[in-house]
């Protein structure tokens, strides 16, 4: 069971209690949160009564993935999370990566490194045969990583949200890439 992976500039490791206030630290930052919620904060109460618990009770439910601490290894700097894990309204085999980074983190390729080492061992190591990542359509920046990784446009539509978010009358899409297509691009 794997409980970290290391890339060139990264640290992906497991979440831990001690990481509340980083988290909280994170989803206070109104651009972070700025397609997600529309700016708005995650209050700490939320962060420890539910999203941390929730990051936690996930490695005991699935081995080897879930959510990812990201740290810079050079100076152990947490810049945001990952999640790679199974999707929801995926078949057998199809994953959901996801990923939430500081804004000083932006911009440094630390997004695209991340993603593509999670889909490296998920197609090589977790048995994954097709990794799904959803985003809003006027999130350039997060298309952007996504194409990076090797994933391509699948689809657009509409989903409901429970916050207003600027662009989202945009609606939403989705990017997916194979086992196959991932072991051409190798």
């Amino acid at each position: 069971m794997r409980t970290s992976l290391q890339t060139e500039r990264l640290v992906l490791r497991r979440f831990s209690t001690a990481d509340a206030d980083d988290l909280v630290d994170l989803d206070a930052d109104p651009e972070v949160m700025r397609f997600i919620t529309g700016g708005l904060p995650t209050s700490r109460e939320e962060i420890q009564d539910r999203v941390l618990p929730a990051f936690l009770t996930y490695y005991e439910q699935y081995e080897g993935y879930g959510f990812w601490a990201a740290v810079e290894q050079a100076t152990g700097e947490f810049l945001g999370w990952f999640r790679f894990r199974p999707f929801r309204d995926g078949g057998p085999g199809d994953f959901a990566l996801g990923f939430r980074l500081r804004r000083s983190a932006w911009g440094q390729g630390y997004a695209t490194e991340g993603s593509r080492a999670l889909i490296r061992v998920g197609f090589t190591e977790w048995g994954v045969q097709r990794v799904v990542a959803q985003t809003m359509a006027v999130n350039a920046a997060s298309r952007r990583v996504l194409e990076k990784a090797g994933l391509t446009l699948v689809r657009a539509f509409h989903q409901p949200w429970p916050y207003r978010r600027e662009g989202d009358q945009f609606g939403d899409v989705e990017y997916a890439l194979d086992k196959a297509g991932w072991q051409e691009q190798e």
